[in-house]
């Protein structure tokens, strides 16, 4: 479908442009979203009265998410999660997870605004864009974590995942020297052999006979 765009859209045009689209794409959003027109004659006529109101009206929203841009960019927020010990959540945390714990610091965005590649599936800091307006983007830092106290942890820059992982070296060695497996016994056969073959030999040569010596000298 071919569409006029009522405002710079990322990646698709600017304002007037006229554009071809995914029907779905703008039936779903552009068209609702009052950010595009069907491109026909009617529309290109009326786009063309109601240029000036909308470039005036696109100002005055570049200059509102400015300002909001300004008091939103580097803010920090925290989502707690479930995860494992390596950091793999037991789940993900979505663009509308995000949009929902911005709203609750006080700033309202939609989650279309929230620009997230992918769900965040690891504790940890992370950067994630807002595009306030299409002129106008800031970025909001949200830790996640396991709890309060590592979500703490992780705003300090520290590597909550390498910790564990060295605390739990120092026992592993431990393990190693005190556990360390015994001499099995000696097998009593073959200590019997070994004492046999170092004892010496009797002698085993007939007894003399004393009373024959005795005659002889008689």
């Amino acid at each position: 479908m071919e569409v006029i765009l009522l405002e710079r859209i990322a990646k698709l045009g600017q304002m007037g442009d006229v554009v071809r689209v995914r029907d779905g794409y703008a039936r779903n959003f552009l068209l609702p979203a009052g950010k595009a027109l069907r491109a026909n004659k009617d529309n290109r006529a009326k786009f063309e009265t109601m240029k000036s109101q909308l470039e005036a009206r696109n100002l005055e929203l570049k200059s509102e998410a400015q300002k909001v841009g300004k008091k939103l960019d580097g803010e920090g927020f925290v989502v707690l999660r479930q995860a494992s010990d390596t950091g793999q959540l037991y789940g993900s945390v979505t663009a509308r997870d995000l949009a929902a714990v911005v709203g609750e610091g006080g700033f309202t965005v939609s989650r279309s605004q929230i620009e997230l590649n992918t769900p965040i599936k690891t504790i940890g800091l992370h950067k994630v864009p807002i595009a306030l307006h299409p002129d106008v983007e800031a970025t909001i830092m949200v830790s996640v974590a396991r709890n309060a106290e590592e979500a703490e942890r992780i705003g300090r820059g520290e590597d909550v995942i390498a910790r564990r992982d060295e605390a739990d070296e120092p026992a592993e060695l431990a393990a190693e020297v005190f556990f360390e497996p015994e001499a099995a016994p000696p097998d009593e056969d073959q200590e019997t052999e070994e004492q046999q073959a170092e004892e010496p030999e009797a002698d085993k040569s007939p007894p003399q006979d004393v009373a024959s010596d005795s005659k002889d000298l008689a």
